[in-house]
């Protein structure tokens, strides 16, 4: 298992607005963020630790102006707390090594994939294109795409 982990160095190259959300709880504005209209297959990754987070082949329009995923990619590297803050009952997501503030999930995702919204910042990840994924150390989720694509052509 490669060694993600929380680094004084990571959390001094993120920007403001990737501070404000990973490391204060903060939220950035809908539609205004670079994922939640990205279309390209890939990876998403925790901007501190570099943790796997979601793939593209998860991703979904939900139409609330941040990126929405279906499932996590690997549930040992999520973590859910209940959040009552702001006067609303929710579960935030936050990532395992990073301890990084992700977003929140809902229960109001598509049925046919599980029922579940991963409501996620854009400022909370660093996304990977497909075709970047061997070099930057994460060649063994390429499977995850090819069977993907295998499957539309069924």
């Amino acid at each position: 298992m490669p060694n993600y982990q929380r680094t004084p160095e990571a959390i001094s190259r993120l920007s403001r607005e990737q501070y404000e959300v990973t490391q204060q709880n903060g939220t950035e504005r809908p539609f205004s963020n670079a994922y939640w209209n990205n279309k390209e297959p890939g990876l998403y990754v925790d901007i501190v630790s570099g943790e796997p987070l979601f793939t593209s082949v998860d991703k979904f329009d939900s139409g609330c102006g941040w990126p929405s995923f279906t499932k996590p990619l690997e549930t040992e590297y999520i973590v859910e707390k209940g959040d009552n803050t702001h006067g609303m009952i929710r579960t935030e997501v936050r990532s395992a090594f990073g301890d990084s503030h992700l977003g929140h999930v809902f229960p109001d995702g598509p049925r046919e994939a599980g029922g579940l919204r991963y409501c996620i910042n854009s400022a909370s990840l660093r996304f990977i294109p497909l075709n970047q994924l061997e070099g930057e150390g994460y060649g063994a989720y390429l499977q995850l795409f090819q069977a993907s694509a295998e499957g539309v052509k069924k």
